[in-house]
């Protein structure tokens, strides 16, 4: 367990991570602070906050189980000491982490007498089960048990509906949340006028991420949500729209990065974006396009800058002025 101070800055907004520990392989804790806020903001973050860490992170989980030994759900197998039904809870509660997009097959084969745990399964290489020894049957007799598992990666929880049993295919109630719990509570200092909060977040998850690692992807789906809300006055269009305008020149200085040396070229490699003061609107929308660096920013054209979702023609004018003034590169004086 990893216990830290808490100190209070009044000068600029602050997070700190100020207890962190593992009770076992799916219970993770975290407690963080965000400080100086003014009255109210503690209660509007915390409040998001903890919608978004429970809601809107993806989790991976068992949604459906397959055998053909098996004539119903709740029926019993000679040799297995669970029900039908039991094995099926069993493979719910089953903690995944994986890079998986969609839906992906797995299963497992075992001969008894003998148990079987989470680490029988077999798995594709991009999934990972957090926990090996979770409990999935007892074999009581030398008998074979083979099940055909359906793995998916969503968000929030699922329920089967009851007529999707055929075949001895059996879908499983998934819980994709990763985020056990979530509470966050407001504390106080200052007096009068000049009164401020402190946001406390505590954060539980199953191992399949810890929860700094949930808080950063609860806050980076939160903002995501709120990018439309910037484009609300200016008219609507499609993509398809801007098939029919013209081409946009590439950037003032794109034709002199194949002039550079090698050495200044790492040199632009070594400035992140997060560097440049861009706002946070324009550096997510840079992030989500594998946009790192400044050379990486450098090698797109204004053209390929407009391509990307939620991106305007003043935001490219917004980035020439800030690498105008915060960067020593040979800008031709005509004007963008």
């Amino acid at each position: 367990m990893v216990r830290e101070k808490v100190t209070v800055s009044t000068r600029t907004l602050q997070w700190k991570c100020v207890e962190s520990r593992a009770d076992n392989k799916r219970l993770f804790y975290g407690r963080f602070i965000l400080s100086p806020l003014m009255k109210g903001q503690a209660d509007t973050i915390g409040i998001a906050m903890r919608r978004a860490l429970l809601g809107e992170i993806e989790g991976t989980c068992i949604t459906r189980a397959k055998s053909e030994k098996i004539p119903h759900e709740y029926s019993t197998i000679t040799g297995i000491q669970e029900s039908v039904h039991e094995i099926l809870m069993n493979l719910k509660e089953i903690v995944l982490r994986s890079n998986l997009y969609g839906t992906c097959e797995a299963s497992i084969c075992v001969r008894g007498p003998g148990y079987v745990t989470a680490q029988d399964i077999i798995l594709p290489p991009y999934v990972e089960i957090v926990d090996n020894t979770q409990h999935i049957a007892s074999l009581t007799k030398p008998i074979e048990l083979v099940i055909g598992l359906q793995i998916e990666k969503n968000r929030g929880y699922l329920i089967k509906a009851p007529n999707t049993f055929q075949d001895g295919s059996y879908p499983i109630d998934p819980v994709f949340m990763p985020v056990r719990n979530a509470n966050h509570s407001i504390h106080y200092f200052g007096n009068g006028n000049g009164k401020q909060e402190i946001l406390f977040l505590e954060i539980w998850t199953n191992g399949s991420l810890t929860p700094k690692e949930a808080l950063h992807e609860a806050s980076r789906n939160l903002i995501d949500l709120f990018i439309p809300f910037l484009h609300t006055e200016e008219e609507n269009f499609n993509l398809e729209d801007n098939q029919h305008m013209v081409p946009l020149p590439p950037f003032p200085f794109y034709d002199k990065l194949d002039k550079l040396t090698k050495k200044k070229k790492m040199a632009l490699k070594s400035i992140f974006i997060d560097q440049s003061e861009l706002p946070p609107r324009i550096y997510n929308c840079l992030k989500r396009s594998n946009i790192y660096t400044l050379l990486d920013l450098l090698n797109n054209s204004q053209e390929d800058l407009m391509k990307m979702q939620h991106f305007r023609i003043e935001d490219v004018k917004q980035i020439l002025g800030i690498l105008e003034k915060n960067f020593v590169i040979d800008l031709p004086k005509t004007k963008f």
